[in-house]
Formats: C-alpha cells, sequence, structure tokens
C-alpha cells in the first residue's frame, strides 16, 4: 500500500480536498482507503443504539455487521493511542492510503495551506511536506498545487508515488 497525507490546520480545506480527490483516483482504477486522526473524544456511535449500550457497558471491542457495511469501534480504556503505523494494520489491501491529520508522521504530504486561517506553514518545519497546496500564492521552493485545480492535485500524488497509470 501506497501512504500520502495532507497536513494543514483546521479551516485549511484538507477533508474537502481529500473529499474531491477520492472520486478522482477511484475514476483511474485506484482502490484508496483513509486514516483520519480526529480529536480526542469524537464518536461514531449514536446513544441509545445496541452497539453504544454494550461499548458503554465495558466493551473492549464492538463490531456491528450488516449486508452492506462493516464497522470495528475499539475503546482505548486508557491505553495509549496507537501511532499511524499501528493503525495501517487494521486496513484491508488497497493501492492508496490516504491519511488526514497526523502532521508529525514521516510520510509523504501536501500542505493545505490558506492564509485567511491565520496560522503558519508548516512546511518549512516539516521534510516530509513534498508541496502545499494554497488558494494563493505561497513563498517556498517546493512544489504548489491550486486548491481549486483537483485533478492537478491527484495527479501530482499519483505521480510522486509512482502510481500514474
Amino acid at each position: 500500500m501506497k501512504i500520502f497525507g495532507f497536513a494543514g490546520y483546521s479551516g485549511s480545506g484538507k477533508t474537502t480536498l481529500i473529499e474531491q480527490l477520492i472520486p478522482l483516483l477511484t475514476a483511474r482504477g485506484i482502490k484508496v482507503s483513509l486514516i483520519k486522526h480526529a480529536h480526542h473524544t469524537f464518536d461514531v456511535d449514536t446513544p441509545g443504539k445496541d452497539s453504544y449500550r454494550h461499548r458503554h457497558a465495558g466493551c473492549s471491542e464492538v463490531l456491528v455487521t450488516s449486508s452492506r457495511r462493516w464497522v470495528l469501534m475499539h475503546e482505548l480504556r486508557g491505553a495509549a493511542e496507537p501511532d499511524l503505523n499501528q493503525q495501517l494494520m487494521h486496513l484491508s489491501p488497497c493501492d492508496l492510503v490516504l491519511v488526514e491529520g497526523f502532521k508529525h508522521e514521516h510520510i509523504p504530504k501536501i500542505e493545505v495551506y490558506r492564509a485567511a486561517v491565520g496560522e503558519p506553514l508548516l512546511h518549512p518545519h516539516d521534510r516530509n511536506i513534498v508541496a502545499v497546496a494554497s488558494d494563493a500564492r505561497v513563498d517556498t521552493p517546493l512544489p504548489q498545487l491550486d486548491l481549486n485545480q483537483p485533478p492537478r492535485i491527484a495527479d501530482f500524488v499519483l505521480g510522486h508515488l509512482g502510481l500514474l497509470r
């Protein structure tokens, strides 16, 4: 599996960009999976549902399955947060894993940057950032990608990983 990340501050457009890239990549026959790093107390379960009740009763894992999908929820219950490599082991084989967040992981990344967010650039302090995607010109020696041109960003990612077909 090839791995490629997207880093940037909240509000920069990472999720929107990835959402636009996924259909472009899958249309090219690339099987794509995603790992998103969320903030501390996110929840995908609904209060009152059986799975929620079982998890809150103390289960370490709850697997919910149907004819259309399955999901495994794992409670850390005080254990250390798994790193990206440990999380990758939970995925089924695919061509490309997109990673949102995990700013400090040593994987190739595009920095998604919007000056309007008011945060500093990440790439001067992260050698794993291989390009910057922005809605405006950025002073950098790295390749610059226009956030409004997802097909070009898809081409860049595939080219960087040697997956152009």
